[in-house]
């Protein structure tokens, strides 16, 4: 019976390990989505498109578009038009994508248009980082967004310069995928580890035979069938093992902007002693009007008086305990009573001191 509860006890105080399947911690080696790049315009606007005296590259774009249409636009005169603007048009292309394959694509204002709502883009080759084609788009936009003006007074909500437009491109070239460089497939960690690198490789070894080896912390080289249907087959059946990923290094992230602190669970203190104090300084400034006699021949003269005030609160000085885990390192800031903004130099200062077992990144 004592052997049974001291079995039930160490099962509920035994931290939980959480296994990942294999498909979350890696990706493929050549399997990638590629950004693609396009320039259009969107017309249809209700007078809220681009001030074409101010964007010029507008008529250019407007003549270049009416030229291929067969139409001729004299050179020289002003040509003021409020339903058009230029825009970006941008997507991904995802790997394995064949032509007549519908993408999202979103419509982004190059000029100084007010809104696109209600506006339809024209036709637009969308270009990959090696100048061709892979795509074109055209459609109605959704814009989230919605604003209103009148009388000089304005008001907006949400974002009016980009939307989107929901399968309005269509895949027009393939990007060749190699699936792994003939009888192997490299497996790629989304985050270098060499614990983790280990534990994928005896995972697969385990699971399917002496099939996998580490190149280094990242690569995982395995070797698979040759057959495309049976490679396929196979890592399928690779994404579903579970590995258990090494501890995370210790880390803090603070973002000296907001005063935000973000830490780990791998971070823990060593005992030391903190004392914090907050230092005000308050500046009250009372503006007086010097007024002469009427017979003194004197001026009237603003005065500006400033009472400055520095109040320096004494901190009382507060031991933090050893803390192992996350929820005991919480407590033992909390413990101090500092501000986030604060909580910045104290965790900067307890790192130099030797006392906070974790790494400092300021983003």
């Amino acid at each position: 019976m004592r052997k049974l509860i001291l079995a039930i006890a160490l099962c509920v105080y035994t931290l939980p390990v959480y296994a990942e399947r294999l498909k979350e911690l890696v990706s493929f080696a050549g399997v990638r989505n590629n950004q693609l790049v396009g320039y259009g315009l969107v017309v249809g606007l209700d007078g809220t498109g681009d001030q074409t005296t101010q964007t010029p590259f507008t008529i250019q774009a407007l003549r270049n578009m009416l030229t291929n249409l067969g139409v001729q636009v004299p050179d020289g005169g002003n040509i003021q038009l409020k339903n058009i603007a230029v825009v970006t048009v941008t997507t991904t292309l995802p790997p394995f994508a064949r032509p007549g394959q519908p993408l999202d694509v979103v419509v982004s204002s190059l000029g100084n248009a007010k809104s696109l709502r209600g506006g339809t883009l024209l036709m637009s080759p969308l270009k990959g980082a090696d100048g061709q084609i892979y795509a074109m788009a055209q459609g109605n936009l959704i814009v989230a967004g919605a604003g209103a003006a009148a009388g000089g007074s304005s008001t907006q909500i949400n974002q009016l310069a980009t939307g989107r437009i929901p399968s309005g491109a269509t895949v027009e070239r393939a990007v060749p995928t190699l699936l792994g460089n003939g009888e192997f497939v490299q497996l790629e960690l989304l985050k270098t580890d060499f614990s983790t690198a280990s534990r994928v490789v005896n995972a697969i070894n385990m699971q399917v035979g002496p099939v996998a080896a580490a190149l280094d912390g990242r690569v995982i080289q395995v070797r698979a069938p040759l057959d495309p249907n049976q490679r396929v087959a196979f890592l399928a059946r690779l994404e579903d093992i579970t590995v258990t990923q090494g501890e995370a290094t210790p880390k803090v992230i603070i973002n000296a902007r907001t005063g935000s602190v973000v830490m780990n669970q791998a971070v823990k203190i060593e005992p030391c002693a903190v004392a914090h104090g907050n230092l005000t300084v308050t500046i009250q400034a009372e503006n007086n009007v010097v007024q002469p006699n009427a017979l003194a021949g004197g001026q009237t003269a603003p005065v500006q008086n400033a009472n400055i005030d520095i109040d320096a609160a004494g901190g009382a000085v507060v031991r933090l305990p050893k803390a192992t885990t996350l929820n005991q390192v919480v407590r033992a800031l909390n413990a101090v009573g500092a501000t986030p903004q604060d909580l910045l130099a104290i965790l900067q200062a307890m790192k130099i001191a030797g006392a906070l077992n974790a790494e400092l990144e300021v983003i």
